[in-house]
């Protein structure tokens, strides 16, 4: 299973993608347990390849996570991440747009979150709102004052098909200068969807999690479906492709998407930076101070 992360989990671009293709429970014969210890390894992993990223300073990498509800991305970013340097690293989870945003178009907020070269940026929702809630919700666009939409019957198919093509130049233009950009569908079931649901009311420690949002928009979620669906279809690139992650079992899904991210980072011409002989020497006659002293 290691060494088939990167295609196992691929949503091949150039074709036609439905979420009810891809599993929402991944079938593996390992235990719960040995998947955790495969995690922890994971973890140490990424640790160490995030150092010599941020000291060689030439990549920057951008981590994407988009999911419905309760799909685990929050916990995900926890476990994956837990190992690496804070100082190389930055989350951002996006909102409904505010008022300044809405003045600018809809990727200004993602530019100005971009992280640097060097650094793990970690997405969790993204630009891809703008093709999933906003599909579903089309009147949000209106809010945005966009030429020649005024009302949500203006809205359409050569729209999202404009929208799809602007993601798609966006981060090729990331990618051809040095970003990583990798992209996590974490695609829970809507039985295990509800099962999570259920235990934030019933659970005192995970009330704050609950918010009626949540079950005001699971009834739209054949129209998700429809949205996700077409977003992997139509933006999973050569240059960005999806992966999309069975997250019925948070493990599994822990695991799978560390695994992923270190094979990407190894296999990136990652090294410490090599020193020049002036610095070499600069080096040697610093050691020899110490010795005086």
């Amino acid at each position: 299973m290691k060494k088939d992360c990167l295609k196992k989990f691929i949503a091949k671009p150039g074709k036609k993608h439905e979420v009810a293709d891809f599993k929402t429970k991944y079938a593996t014969s390992l235990k719960k347990s040995e998947v955790k210890k495969m995690l922890a390894e994971n973890v140490e992993r990424l640790a160490n390849n995030q150092d010599v990223l941020y000291a060689q300073n030439r990549y920057a990498m951008l981590v994407i996570f988009q999911a419905m509800d309760a799909a685990g991305k929050d916990g995900t970013v926890k476990h994956v991440m837990s190992g690496i340097n804070p100082q190389g690293c930055q989350v951002y989870s996006f909102k409904q747009p505010s008022a300044e945003e809405l003045d600018h178009d809809y990727m200004w907020r993602i530019y100005k979150c971009l992280p640097e070269r060097g650094r793990i940026g970690i997405f969790n929702r993204s630009h891809y709102e703008d093709v999933l809630v906003v599909k579903v919700h089309p009147e949000i666009i209106l809010k945005g004052q966009l030429p020649g939409i005024t009302k949500v019957e203006d809205i359409n198919e050569t729209f999202w098909e404009n929208r799809y093509r602007q993601i798609n130049d966006f981060e090729r233009h990331l990618v051809e200068n040095g970003t990583v950009v990798i992209k996590f569908f974490l695609n829970v079931s809507k039985t295990e969807q509800e099962s999570r649901l259920l235990s934030r009311l019933e659970d005192e420690t995970k009330n704050w999690k609950f918010s009626s949002s949540d079950l005001k928009e699971r009834q739209y979620w054949d129209s998700y479906m429809k949205a996700y669906s077409d977003m992997l279809t139509h933006t999973s690139t050569e240059n960005a492709p999806w992966y999309v992650i069975p997250a019925d079992n948070k493990w599994f899904m822990r695991y799978a998407t560390g695994q992923i991210i270190c094979d990407i980072m190894e296999n990136l011409d990652l090294h410490y930076p090599v020193l020049t002989d002036e610095a070499k020497i600069e080096i040697e006659k610093a050691k020899q101070a110490f010795k005086v002293h």
